[in-house]
């Protein structure tokens, strides 16, 4: 009797709270609130969905009865509403608690929050990344980073095809629409909803890795397939796959060229070989001459002795005329003696620098790289025009020949008896 009086008083006494937080079951108690927290808005909670209907989703957060997305919240999760299934686990943001008693949620909030704190750690991170172009207008694209919708200005693009007039200004950038951009983050304001992307930053970072990547593998004479990718004054730069190499003027061409664009263009997919690489400056010479036989070693298959050619002079000494030949770049000399038929004195009073004349070749040493040209025996044969002159009587010899304007030679003594008798002969 005494054991059960003790024991009933024993559970007054817990009833009463007399020693309740010693008790086992005030500590199971105690585990349950601190399990089933009352949630508060604005807090993000992870939940399993529990049920998905057509115009709600239940999502069970550990509370006392399950929370609840829908309408707009609903519609906010677009694509993204597919791929929820019932059992996956999902970020919710407790937005608030109906008159009914219903806790309202939100996941596209949630998603939309857990991006942005992804923004925030890519600007501190300065890490590239690739995101969709979604839409696009006058002054750049938008692009999507999970449910936050980020803007990366013109300014900033590099993809961005060439403007074509006034009138296409406002779908110039319509053919990124779907593309992957890799982008860094520049600029963030979440009171703003404000997040700017640079395209330009991240290529130019992805490059240099790019370049740092290949750099460790290339090796000089490797023959490599590019894309010429911009041109300046003293040369072409080529794509090699991320990172960018120079092919120098002097290695453009066999032949003297003034500019790359007489070679090459922008967008033409070009074989180098790899001359030089300097590991310290992160610079790789090209060549594309290289790839192709130097003119003086087959020239005796290109060409022979007194065939026509076409020539550009560029230089004038006192011995003759150095001139070009167009089509191999080859350079041969024009003897003094070989500019024309009569006497000249100096190359000048027949030839002008940069001019181009049709050349007969004379001589050609490919062993010692020489190539003689002859500027006089390229020259047409003057045609001689035979006419019947008038007779005798009206004053005439018989025949006259016509060789253009110029004057025949006075004939020797032994021409003028031939052409006596030739006459003589025909006036008979």
């Amino acid at each position: 009797m005494s054991n059960l009086q003790a024991a009933s008083n024993g559970g007054q006494n817990w009833m009463n709270g007399s020693g309740a937080h010693d008790h086992p079951m005030a500590a199971w108690l105690d585990e349950i609130d601190r399990t089933i927290q009352e949630p508060v808005a604005g807090e993000i909670r992870t939940g399993v969905i529990v049920d998905k209907r057509p115009h709600e989703i239940l999502v069970d957060i550990g509370f006392k009865s399950e929370g609840v997305v829908s309408g707009r919240e609903l519609e906010r999760l677009g694509e993204v509403l597919a791929s929820l299934n019932v059992g996956d686990e999902v970020p919710v943001y407790v937005l608030r608690e109906d008159r009914e008693g219903t806790l309202q949620l939100s996941i596209s909030r949630a998603l939309a929050e857990k991006d942005w704190e992804r923004a925030e750690a890519l600007m501190q991170s300065q890490e590239i990344f690739e995101c969709p172009v979604d839409a696009y207008n006058r002054g750049g694209v938008i692009v999507r980073l999970g449910q936050v919708r980020g803007f990366v200005p013109a300014s900033q693009l590099v993809s961005a095809p060439a403007s074509t007039g006034e009138e296409d200004a406002d779908n110039r950038y319509a053919s990124l629409i779907g593309e992957k951009l890799k982008l860094k983050v520049i600029d963030i304001d979440r009171k703003r909803n404000r997040l700017i992307l640079s395209e330009r930053l991240a290529m130019r970072e992805w490059r240099r890795q790019q370049k740092e990547q290949l750099l460790d593998t290339l090796q000089e004479g490797a023959v490599l397939e590019g894309v010429i990718s911009s041109i300046a004054d003293f040369g072409a730069f080529v794509d090699l796959g991320g990172a960018d190499g120079l092919i120098h003027l002097s290695e453009l061409s066999w032949n003297r060229v003034t500019h790359p664009s007489e070679v090459v263009n922008i967008g033409d997919r070009v074989n180098v070989q790899i001359i030089s690489i300097d590991n310290e400056r992160r610079r790789i010479g090209l060549s594309l001459r290289r790839l192709t036989p130097q003119p003086w070693e087959v020239i005796d298959n290109t060409y022979q002795v007194g065939q026509i050619v076409k020539g550009r002079i560029t230089k004038l000494v006192n011995f003759g005329a150095f001139a070009r030949l167009v089509d191999t770049g080859i350079e041969g000399l024009i003897h003094i003696s070989e500019l024309a038929d009569r006497r000249v004195t100096h190359p000048k009073e027949v030839v002008s620098e940069g001019e181009v004349y049709d050349l007969r070749i004379i001589r050609i040493e490919g062993d010692k790289r020489r190539l003689g040209l002859s500027l006089k025996q390229a020259q047409p044969e003057p045609e001689v025009d035979w006419q019947i002159a008038p007779s005798a009587e009206q004053g005439g010899s018989g025949i006259e020949a016509n060789a253009g304007a110029a004057e025949a030679p006075t004939p020797t003594n032994s021409e003028s008896m031939g052409e006596s008798s030739m006459l003589a002969e025909v006036t008979e």
